[in-house]
């Protein structure tokens, strides 16, 4: 079974909420990053998103965009990424999810790219700008397997656009509690039951929900209303505050967001 599928069958045999961790990876180093990944596993992570690093992330906020900066200047790309992965499954099966944008893989070679990313411990894939419809229409972007592709659904998505999407989701959907790019501006939107609702209708996979959750409270209320909570800038802006101490440092802002997702359950 898929990494990402036991992890939610166990959160449901428990009566549990997924926490999805996202960092870039890489930032503020190699041997920095590896670390903060095996600290959010062992904090309690069920699930990490690991961004790629990549020069135009167009769908990010600043700080996003400046953590994938940190990492392309730190001697990040697309083949150490993959080799942080093979570092962190010597020691963790906390599921992968790599976030990232469809330049570099298309550039590293679409299918190869997924089946070397399946054999170095990845789980997941979520392409921020390839449509699966447009996929289809392209036969080498048809071609990626081995890694389950989760869609993204936000509250302005048309009803039939996110029926189509949640049918075709993989693993999870990403479901943004609002719009605009990622960021820990905002706040998650009080209407977030309704439209988990929604695309639950349609969809055979958990749904998660992601932006702007920063605090504990949030965390609770958005675990009550999905299948689990997403958090990755306010955890970035950790690293960025403290990259001499990264990984302390996010421990010490996830415990109590994953407690209380957990606790919410």
């Amino acid at each position: 079974m898929n990494r990402i599928d036991a992890a939610f069958a166990r959160l449901q045999s428990e009566g549990k909420k997924a926490f999805v961790a996202y960092v870039a990876a890489g930032d503020p180093s190699f041997e920095a990053s590896l670390e903060v990944v095996k600290t959010l596993a062992d904090a309690g992570a069920d699930i990490i998103e690991l961004g790629l690093p990549f020069s135009d992330p167009l769908a990010d906020g600043i700080v996003n965009q400046m953590a994938a900066d940190r990492a392309l200047k730190a001697g990040m790309n697309t083949a150490r990424s993959l080799e942080l992965i093979r570092e962190f499954r010597k020691t963790h099966e906390t599921p992968i999810v790599l976030f990232t944008y469809l330049n570099p893989i298309f550039t590293y070679g679409f299918e190869r790219f997924h089946k070397d990313a399946a054999a170095a411990g990845a789980d997941g894939i979520l392409l921020l700008d390839l449509p699966p419809d447009e996929a289809k229409e392209n036969d080498d972007l048809a071609k990626g397997e081995g890694l389950k592709h989760i869609r993204l659904i936000a509250p302005t998505t048309p009803d039939d656009r996110a029926e189509l999407l949640a049918k075709s989701a993989e693993g999870f959907i990403y479901a943004l509690s609002r719009t605009g790019v990622t960021g820990a501006h905002g706040v998650p939107s009080e209407g977030i039951g309704t439209q988990v609702a929604k695309i639950k209708a349609h969809a055979t996979v958990p749904v998660c929900v992601g932006f702007g959750i920063t605090k504990p409270e949030q965390a609770a209320m958005v675990a009550k209303n999905s299948d689990g909570v997403i958090v990755g800038s306010a955890i970035v802006k950790q690293i960025e505050l403290h990259p001499n101490r990264a990984a302390e440092a996010v421990r010490e802002f996830v415990t109590p967001l994953i407690e209380a997702t957990k606790s919410a359950s």
